[in-house]
């Protein structure tokens, strides 16, 4: 395969008591910064990819970000990660494994308060490069 800039968008939503939110969105939650070790524990996910995804290549990464967008009508999180590389695979599976570690660490870092959040609708946003070329998620 030809080396490309690859680039893959994910997200995914949890939704929660609205007092969870607020604990959250307040910084409030016994075990510390829910969003800031998300975010961390995200990005750090993306890189261990080929340890968690049999057949997954390890492939060098040239940027991951984590970031949230908060709904407080619908005490809902939402997770985007954007994954680039130059590379001659794909980096779409990292983008997806940083969303979901970053919404099952909010699970985890708020469970004691709310064990009936719902992690829903992780998927591919969009990804460009490569023999594929681009793809954009169509609702």
């Amino acid at each position: 395969k030809a080396e490309t800039l690859r680039v893959a968008v994910a997200q995914g939503r949890i939704r929660m008591k609205p007092e969870t939110f607020t604990l959250i969105q307040q910084g409030q939650m016994k075990k510390g910064d829910v969003l800031g070790t998300a975010r961390i524990a995200g990005i750090m996910a993306a890189k261990q990819t080929p340890h968690l995804i049999p057949l997954c290549h390890p492939i060098p990464i040239s940027k991951i970000s984590v970031e949230f967008s908060l709904d407080t009508k619908r005490a809902s999180i939402t997770a985007i990660s954007e994954v680039k590389n130059r590379g001659a695979t794909g980096v779409e599976m990292e983008a997806l494994i940083a969303v979901t570690i970053s919404l099952l660490t909010i699970y985890d870092m708020g469970k004691a308060v709310d064990r009936g959040m719902v992690i829903e609708d992780v998927h591919l946003v969009r990804k460009s490069g490569g023999k594929s070329g681009t793809y954009a998620f169509k609702e």
